[in-house]
């Protein structure tokens, strides 16, 4: 038997008592892991210390080491995203809808748990503690499947959560993880219907191109992306700088960060000037247009740089005639995740959230705050970037269902 059949069958069973399990129990589990996050922060960060040490002999991008490290102000963060997701509302149990047939049978529309969740991601620890988190709260079990480069820090977190969810009465099978890192069976996983309800992927592109075309279970795609902001000929070019700023260098290896600027041709001397010493400060390597070569020294951008998600400091840059082209553009090379409009014009503002078909649509504003945390969902377990059954940010409500409870007095049909 593979362990990933062992575990995927011990989450199920586990998910029949998870999905029945009070409010008060689920949070007393939460209480306890976020608890033992901070008791054991040493043996987490000293697992984490091996993963380091392995990603650096093997020459991992700056940004992937980034997602991958832990410290003891992420290792509390995460603990106090855990006791965030305590004061959030189960969303399971929750009448939805309720109402009579003329036939007498009362009829209610109730929210239940999904059953088990696969999440299969990349270098970031995090995801481990925020996905089984939202799991837990939600009702569902989950099986866990990290890249193989986190491979130490992911089953120190997992060990400490199963340690909480023992404490509070509730199966430590609730949350597993596949320590075998062999990629075949991620497969498996993906293929295990009966067993899996869900699957959510969170990484790459090319992770989540893999889960999409592989999995033979529900799966939601999530997390790429090509995000845009556009500095409209009626914009704030100071408001625009740091926006563009913000989007771009806050945390460059985030799904959410900007990849590519677009800049109406009205302002995009003026704005070019005042923006490329901010980003030469700031160490973003910038891949334009002709049309932006010509206003500042930069590379040369072609197809593969409007499509590509960096994750790094690098920026390409468009200068576009009108609102129309940029929204060309954006159709073109959108991941449909977050894209942004700097203007004052409201017209013009109303037609590009109209017009942009992505999860988050700003005006205004850094494509940075896609997220979770910042929504007030408390900590997300992906972003979607498709439309079923949810869209952006991940919190709760995403990881429930509903069933319909039906009372009668004897009717037949």
């Amino acid at each position: 038997m593979s362990e990933v059949y062992r575990k995927g069958r011990d989450a199920k069973e586990a998910s029949y008592v998870l999905q029945t399990a009070g409010t008060d129990v689920k949070n007393k589990a939460l209480a306890y892991i976020a608890d033992a996050l901070m008791a054991h922060s040493d043996a987490i960060l000293s697992a984490n210390a091996e993963d380091l040490k392995r990603a650096k002999e093997k020459g991992m991008a700056p940004a992937m080491v980034d997602r991958l490290t832990l410290t003891k102000e992420r290792i509390s963060a995460m603990a106090e995203g855990v006791r965030q997701v305590i004061d959030l509302r189960d969303p399971s149990g929750i009448v939805l809808d309720e109402f009579t047939r003329p036939n007498g049978l009362a009829i209610k529309k109730v929210s239940v748990p999904l059953g088990v969740i696969a999440i299969i991601f990349e270098s970031r620890p995090n995801v481990t503690v925020d996905a089984a988190a939202l799991c837990i709260k939600a009702g569902n079990a989950c099986v866990l499947r990290g890249g193989s480069e986190a491979i130490a820090s992911n089953t120190a977190l997992t060990s400490v959560i199963r340690q909480g969810l023992k404490a509070a009465g509730l199966p430590e099978n609730s949350v597993n993880i596949i320590e075998n890192t062999d990629r075949a069976l991620v497969k498996e996983l993906l293929t295990l219907r009966g067993f899996i309800d869900l699957a959510i992927p969170r990484g790459g592109a090319g992770l989540i191109r893999m889960v999409v075309d592989t999995a033979t279970v529900p799966c939601i795609e999530t997390g790429s992306g090509v995000c845009h902001v556009y500095v409209d000929k009626d914009a704030d070019l100071s408001m625009a700088v740091k926006i563009v700023e913000n989007a771009k260098v806050s945390r460059p290896s985030t799904c959410n960060a900007m990849e590519t600027l677009l800049v109406h041709r009205d302002v995009a001397k003026d704005f070019l000037e005042t923006l490329a010493p901010v980003m030469k400060d700031d160490a973003v390597e910038l891949r334009g247009d002709d049309e932006a070569r010509a206003v500042s020294a930069m590379k040369a951008a072609d197809d593969e740089d409007w499509a590509t998600e960096y994750n790094s400091l690098i920026m390409s840059v468009k200068v576009v005639d009108s609102l129309d082209e940029a929204l060309d553009h954006i159709r073109r090379f959108s991941t449909h995740h977050s894209e942004a409009i700097v203007t004052n014009n409201k017209e013009t503002a109303e037609a590009f959230q109209k017009s942009v078909d992505s999860a988050a649509v700003y005006v205004n504003a850094s494509t940075r705050f896609t997220d979770g945390f910042e929504f007030g969902f408390g900590a997300e377990i992906g972003i979607s970037t498709q439309k079923l059954h949810v869209r952006g940010p991940m919190g709760l409500e995403a990881l429930v269902s509903y069933k319909y409870l039906i009372d009668g007095q004897g009717q037949i049909r």
